[in-house]
């Protein structure tokens, strides 16, 4: 049954559905709700590290670092934003990532927490907390990471590294999380390397090859203060005790690497099929575990120093970093990261030989009296065809000005000592400006840098993340003009700002350099505060046309990106896959979901359902394609990738495309789909 017949049975179908039709005559809407229509990308081209969870596993979402999401961020389609209260940490929860279960993983006063975000205020599922469940250390939780058997793997303040498991054989979130294994590599590095090292340990990852790496250091390396840092790895023979219970001694099974004097990191490392890749604040290593640390190459970059405000300028901190203040990112063939120079460049080198294939600088043309830091990790996007996009933002300001100062200590890791009090108490105008957008191309020679745009006027902190499911950019920082602090959207092609939501003037609203965080579930971006609260974004896509009182909260609405194949022969999805959760369902009544993206004439559409087996097949029952509010389609309309339209279907308990086990509750997988005619 096609849709214009559904439209045109107005007095019997459509009643079921739920739509009404408009008066004779009415013309075309033209005022209908509309939305960013969304411009998919390639899933990002990032190869599965086998031995990290399938996920966005790390704050900076992959073992490449990339600061893409393949997640579905809203879009606008009647976006709601709601907070959720923070009554038991010292902040809103300042980072996140996900197990394979989409379980949110955040900091907890000192540990580590899985986190419910949804409801008025912020709920632990389950923790383990060192001061309460231990002894008195704390996570360096910003460089820890879920393991492909979701247990959180973590550097210490007093160098261990901890292994925790978090749920129980079916699943369930433990209220206290189970330490199983604690690895002391500080000790161990000083027993073989010599007390006088840098014991400030501070990132870790698995190699492609199950090797665990790590590294020593913190803001602020100078080289002529500090001393020699080191980095190594643990065996993955010894971290597969994990698997098979078997001890098996740390000696002979961790090789460590010294640094020169006053070389350590400053930020993350990451790891592709290449090696580990290790950025210190003298040079860039990619790294191989060969029964002992295997240097593939060493590639060294310059430095001014550290950038400190200068007296007259308006700006009180500087930057965080004296080498390169961003983590390395990576695609298969290019390693990428900022030098610290005036003016600072942004570097392509070969994966495979760390030979310079590319550099242009970023930045510059920002003014005389703008000063530049790059301090954020760059977001990196590798579509599948050796190119490289990459977004690169000033910082300068954040960083705390006592750190420049001879007896500082940048291993303290807390908010008054790391960052400019001006800027967490008065807003961004203590954050110099500037984005930009810069893409390495292929050629026959090597690589091709070339700026695509720029942004003079955004003062960022949120380390923008890219969802490819929407091909929009987001971030969350200050209006200047207002002062009010929103999040906003990007299009990723042009740097135009196409999307704002606006959240509040009051100063407590700054996101203290926390990166936004996109919910894997695909309608949901939070954003921790400084007002002790986590504010999310999501777009309210389903409701109950007959029961106006009963709302269906935006979290019980999920939506994912399927790929073009994913329905089988005869199919292609026309927009996302949508499960939506219906609690205190009685009797039979319509339900209404809203979508855009659509184009072409509605009767070239079916819906399908998710049926208990896991197959998709066609609804049997009537359904309609209306206009949002449930009027109906004017016939031989074309539909608008922006505008919002609603599909509306009956519902029950014993509909047989209910989802649910439980009594009452219905739950509903749905995709709008085009037949192929394959």
């Amino acid at each position: 049954m096609t849709i214009r017949t559904l439209c045109a049975a107005l007095a019997l179908l459509l009643a079921c559905a739920g739509c009404s039709a408009p008066p004779a005559g009415t013309p075309a809407q033209t005022d209908a709700p509309a939305a960013l229509a969304p411009h998919p990308l390639p899933v990002k081209d990032v190869a599965v590290n086998p031995y990290m969870a399938n996920s966005d596993n790390s704050i900076h979402n992959d073992a490449y670092a990339t600061d893409v999401t393949d997640a579905v961020a809203p879009l606008g389609i009647f976006s709601i934003l709601s907070t959720s209260i923070e009554t038991q940490n010292i902040h809103a929860p300042s980072a996140a990532f996900y197990d394979s279960r989409g379980n949110a993983i955040t900091p907890f006063l000192g540990g580590v927490s899985i986190v419910d975000m949804d409801g008025p205020v912020i709920t632990r599922l389950g923790s383990f907390v060192p001061a309460r469940d231990d002894s008195s250390y704390s996570f360096q939780i910003s460089y820890s990471f879920v393991d492909r058997d979701d247990r959180i793997i973590a550097p210490t303040s007093h160098g261990h590294i901890v292994v925790l498991h978090t749920m129980d054989d079916q699943g369930n979130v433990l209220p206290v999380f189970e330490k199983i294994l604690d690895i002391d590599l500080v000790q161990a590095a000083v027993e073989q390397l010599g007390d006088a090292v840098d014991q400030r340990l501070l990132s870790i990852v698995y190699d492609y090859q199950g090797n665990l790496w790590f590294t020593t250091g913190g803001f602020r390396i100078y080289p002529d203060r500090d001393p020699a840092g080191f980095l190594g790895y643990i065996s993955r023979e010894y971290m597969q005790q994990l698997e098979t219970g078997q001890a098996v001694p740390l000696d002979g099974n961790v090789f460590f690497y010294p640094l020169a004097q006053g070389e350590s990191a400053e930020n993350g490392i990451a790891a592709n099929q290449d090696g580990a890749v290790i950025l210190t604040n003298q040079a860039c290593y990619m790294l191989a575990a060969d029964n002992g640390v295997s240097v593939t190459w060493r590639t060294p970059y310059e430095s001014a120093g550290a950038n400190d405000a200068q007296e007259g300028s308006g700006y009180t901190g500087g930057g965080l970093a004296w080498g390169s203040g961003t983590s390395p990112t990576l695609t298969d063939e290019l390693v990428l990261f900022t030098d610290n120079q005036d003016p600072i460049c942004l570097l392509a080198l070969s994966s495979k030989t760390g030979e310079i294939l590319a550099q242009i600088p970023v930045l510059e043309t920002l003014g005389d009296d703008v000063p530049v830091s790059v301090e954020n990790s760059i977001l990196v996007y590798d579509p599948g065809d050796g190119s490289a996009s990459v977004i690169v933002c000033n910082w300068f300001g954040a960083g705390n000005s006592g750190l420049a100062q001879p007896g500082a200590n940048s291993a303290i890791q807390s908010y008054d000592n790391i960052y400019d009090a001006n800027w967490m108490a008065q807003g961004n105008a203590y954050i110099a400006p500037g984005v930009e957008r810069v893409d390495f191309t292929p050629t026959e020679t090597g690589y091709a840098a070339e700026k695509v745009w720029s942004r003079q006027d955004i003062r960022e902190t949120a380390m923008i993340k890219l969802s490819t499911a929407t091909g929009y950019l987001y971030g969350y920082w200050q209006d200047m003009d207002s002062g009010m602090w929103r999040y906003e959207a990007l299009d990723f092609q042009t740097g135009e700002t196409v999307l704002t939501m606006d959240v509040s003037t009051q100063p407590g609203y700054n996101n203290l350099a926390v990166g936004v965080i996109a919910d894997p579930a695909g309608n949901g971006l939070y954003c921790p505060t400084g007002a002790m609260e986590m504010v999310c974004w999501r777009d309210e896509l389903a409701y109950l046309p007959d029961s106006p009182a009963k709302a269906i909260p935006a979290e019980n609405t999920t939506r994912v990106r399927l790929s073009a194949d994913a329905l089988g022969a005869g199919y292609r999805p026309a927009g996302y896959q949508m499960t939506v959760t219906v609690d205190n369902l009685s009797g039979e009544q319509p339900l209404a979901l809203r979508v855009n993206g659509l184009s072409g004439l509605p009767d070239s559409y079916t819906l399908l359902y998710l049926d208990q087996t896991g197959a998709w097949r066609e609804l049997p029952q009537p359904w309609s394609l209306c206009a949002s509010g449930g009027g109906a389609l004017a016939e031989g309309q074309p539909l608008t990738p922006e505008q919002i339209y609603e599909i509306r279907l009956p519902v029950s308990c014993q509909a047989q495309w209910n989802r649910s086990s439980l009594e009452s509750q219905g739950q509903f997988t749905l995709i709008l789909a085009e037949r192929t005619g394959s």
